[in-house]
């Protein structure tokens, strides 16, 4: 006589996906406590390598650009963990330049250096540059931009890499410049900055972690 097999066959399923169920990985507590070594600390700030930004598919190329801010321990998520109080794209000599001919952005600070996402494994940080406001000229078209930047932050080397995805940074102010940068239109920036204490050649470092 054959025994029935329907209700083990249950037991059986029911214990392996309580056995799934308890292999789940816990999700990721986010950083909350963000520690800067030192802090507060002064950088200065130079880019690392051309910045390649754009806007409304126009490229527009730096070669020369500089800053210089505070970075400080903070808490919660997103923080605050710096501020650029001073940013310089082009120089005298060096411009930024473009196909429609050289072009000058003058910024209005402080921008904010946000941290939301700390991976220990690799040292970076993931955030944004919030508080971005660009006035950009290119002979008589004169447009604002202002917004924010993805970005992270790389302790082993001091790299501030801001790169804008579109819908950050939309231009808000636009005169005598047509279709070609109407209201709307968005700003990337593509730039990498080295940052070390002011007057040293110590990189300062962010690391993030639970409360």
């Amino acid at each position: 006589m054959k025994k029935p097999i329907g209700k083990p066959a249950v037991t059986a399923g029911a214990a392996a996906a309580a056995l799934v169920l308890t292999a789940a990985p816990a999700p990721a507590v986010p950083s909350a406590v963000w520690t800067v070594t030192p802090s507060p600390v002064a950088f200065s700030a130079k880019n690392g390598a051309n910045l390649a930004n754009s806007i409304n598919g126009i490229a527009i190329t730096c070669t020369k650009s500089s800053a210089s801010g505070t970075l400080r321990s903070a808490a919660g998520n997103p923080a605050t963990v710096g501020t650029i109080d001073s940013i310089a794209f082009g120089e005298t000599g060096a411009p930024c330049t473009s196909v429609l001919g050289n072009i000058t952005m003058v910024p209005t600070t402080p921008w904010t250096i946000v941290a939301r996402d700390h991976t220990a494994a690799t040292g970076v940080t993931k955030g944004h540059v919030g508080g971005i406001d660009l006035e950009l000229t290119w002979g008589a078209c004169v447009f604002r931009a202002r917004g924010t930047s993805s970005s992270t932050y790389t302790n082993a080397t001091g790299r501030l890499s801001v790169a804008g995805v579109p819908g950050e940074l939309p231009v808000v102010a636009s005169t005598n410049c047509g279709v070609a940068m109407p209201v709307g239109a968005g700003l990337l920036l593509k730039a990498d900055y080295l940052l070390k204490k002011t007057g040293t050649t110590t990189v300062p470092t962010i690391v993030g972690s639970a409360p």
